[in-house]
């Protein structure tokens, strides 16, 4: 049976849970280690709870924990880790955590052994349940994926970009909920998570134009658009079934929605809309779609060229649900448009070769209209994006792959050597050439968008994509716009190109106050790029680097601030902003992802954290 054929049928077993009598007991160990492990890492690094930290002979620390069992007897808990130059970060090496009780007794944790006795003061916490929750599902579902039998079949550094967003199981280093998937079942998990690469086919649905919304970029006709997508014929029996109801095909817009999401939310909350005809099932697509790194977003996998679609989904990965709010439909194509233009109206940007997959259409459901009851279960649960297709910007001789995935280590679930997925271009390379390419043709766009244009940009690992030749970095694609930018009107350089969004919510604004587009402090601007770019996204490739070859972070961060300087240097016509958006500053603010996972989103949580390119101030212009 080919991979596909496998894909197409998912192993009875994986999803009806008989799997979990056979699991190999080194992949559970690895896996609950990895989900203890990676919590303790962030309660530790956001001040959650007080440590010790003891130098060992090879430069790494041992941290230790304590803690109180049922008997009210004290233990600890010891991790071996690093304190990392990259912002300080710890990195605890999952595989040595160990609790130590009252008689000295060393033992592997388990995950609800590690709340009750680390946690003990949270208790009362009205927001502990749901992480508990959280934190079971990733293990669960991480477990599930890593028992499916997974091989790539060929030399992992050749596989293309969609089957990479199979291949990159390890999701989030940074978060301790990193495969929650809330909502769905083990079965659910088969069909829908990225690692089973199951082919899917989306649910089309008519939206009538009094309660919807669309929006598209001004540089495509919606209508010819959607027959692409659809296809003629599918289109052609789309339009003869409305009209078959008695409807006109002008009085509505088209929507894909994902499978899940109409059997679990659509159906059951919307079935007074389908009753009365507001809303109108016309069956599935032709197409065949398969599910990336962030599950809600699907690429076409029967005709790549085509673009990606990203569907709300009411479920909760890495913390967040995932739905798509109108506003932020709406705003894809607005923002799209504008940072395209941005981007062709400038040389530098142009010369830089750096590619904005464009949000080019949206269509959602218009909530205003029902009753304020309603609002809980409906807000953001019916909205769709298409975005431009990676695949329509790589030349012949090109290949592309998601930034987080470079980090990726090859058979750290089995018993073989591990090997960096980046080891045969290394080797062709050299460690020096390659990385310092790497920094070329990634940090320019990033920081140029911030000093040329004052817009920050949520530039993680998972919204970078790295084009290659080779193996050797050409240029990078950057994607997810419609609510991942950030900047003050007052301090654009261009204003008058400046678009005019559709305003967020305030009901939106009072759940999430974490989520906004606009601002008047430039330093929000800044952190919003340095926060993504610089502390998720470089501070993992430098530790990585320095773990598997040993080149030194502050090497690492000398190189990044040389190729700051050398674009400071190349464009002093922005001098004043460079001290505006200052990269350099001692510290930047970072979300504390765990903290909110305890004590909600009420108010922000963030922390000051040191900059390594600090100490190559004096470089810069």
């Amino acid at each position: 049976m080919t991979t596909f054929e496998k894909n197409l049928h998912p192993t009875p077993s994986l999803t009806a849970g008989a799997w979990l009598a056979n699991v190999d007991p080194d992949v559970c160990q690895r896996v609950q280690q990895r989900v203890v492990g990676q919590l303790l890492q962030t309660l530790l690094y956001e001040d959650v709870l007080p440590y010790q930290d003891q130098v060992l002979d090879n430069g790494h620390r041992r941290f230790i924990v304590q803690g109180t069992d049922a008997e009210q007897q004290p233990v600890e808990y010891r991790c071996n880790g690093l304190r990392s130059t990259s912002f300080e970060l710890i990195r605890l090496d999952h595989a040595s955590l160990e609790r130590v009780d009252h008689t000295g007794q060393a033992t592997a944790p388990n995950l609800h052994q590690a709340l009750a006795e680390l946690l003990r003061e949270f208790e009362g916490s009205a927001h502990l349940p749901r992480f508990i929750q959280e934190l079971e599902q990733t293990q669960l579902k991480d477990l599930q994926a890593r028992s499916q039998g997974y091989s790539a079949g060929r030399p992992v550094h050749l596989l293309d970009v969609d089957a990479l967003e199979q291949h990159f199981m390890d999701a989030h280093s940074y978060h301790p909920c990193y495969k929650s998937r809330i909502g769905f079942s083990l079965e659910d998990n088969t069909k829908y998570g990225p690692e089973f690469a199951t082919p899917i086919a989306i649910v089309w649905l008519a939206v009538a134009k009094a309660c919807g919304a669309m929006n598209h970029s001004q540089k495509m006709d919606f209508d010819a658009f959607i027959r692409q997508e659809t296809g003629e014929n599918r289109w052609q029996q789309m339009a003869t079934a409305l009209q078959n109801q008695g409807k006109s095909p002008d009085d509505y817009w088209v929507i894909p929605v994902h499978p899940w999401q109409w059997e679990n939310t659509i159906v059951p909350y919307f079935y007074p809309e389908l009753v009365n005809g507001e809303l109108i099932y016309l069956g599935v697509s032709d197409d065949q779609y398969k599910a990336q790194q962030s599950i809600r977003t699907l690429a076409n996998a029967s005709t790549p060229l085509r673009p990606y679609v990203k569907l709300a989904m009411s479920m909760t990965n890495t913390s967040s649900t995932r739905i798509l709010a109108r506003h932020t439909v709406m705003n894809g194509p607005i923002i799209t448009d504008w940072l395209q233009q941005l981007i062709a109206t400038d040389s530098t940007a142009q010369a830089l070769g750096f590619v904005i997959l464009g949000e080019v259409a949206g269509v959602s459901f218009s909530y205003d209209h029902l009753p304020a009851t309603r609002g809980p279960q409906t807000y953001g649960t019916l909205g769709a994006i298409w975005r431009e297709s990676i695949h329509g910007y790589l030349k012949a001789d090109e290949h592309a792959v998601p930034f987080n995935g470079l980090s990726h280590v090859e058979n750290r679930y089995s018993n073989g050597e591990e090997s960096p997925f980046i080891d045969t271009w290394i080797a062709q390379y050299g460690l020096q050439a390659w990385t310092q390419r790497l920094l070329e043709v990634t940090v320019p766009p990033i920081i140029h968008m911030l000093y040329a244009e004052g817009i920050g940009m949520e530039s993680h690992g998972q919204n970078i994509v790295l084009i290659l030749k080779d193996g050797w970095p050409q240029r990078i694609a950057l994607k997810d716009f419609h609510d991942g930018v950030r900047y003050s009107p007052a301090h654009l350089a261009r204003p008058q190109l400046c678009p005019t969004l559709v305003p967020l919510p305030a009901s939106h604004a009072r759940l999430n106050r974490n989520s906004f587009i606009l601002t008047d402090d430039v330093n929000a601007v800044r952190d919003f790029s340095c926060d993504c770019f610089f502390f998720i996204c470089l501070a993992e490739m430098s530790i990585f680097l320095n773990q598997h070859y040993q080149l030194d972070e502050t090497r690492f961060w000398q190189m990044t601030a040389d190729v700051i300087s050398a674009y400071q240097a190349a464009h002093p016509q922005h001098r004043e902003r460079f001290a505006l958006f200052d990269v350099f500053a001692p510290s930047y603010e970072v979300e504390e992802l765990t903290k909110r996972r305890l004590l909600g989103d009420g108010e922000r949580r963030f922390k000051s954290v040191p900059n390594p390119l600090h100490a190559f101030r004096s470089q810069a212009c």
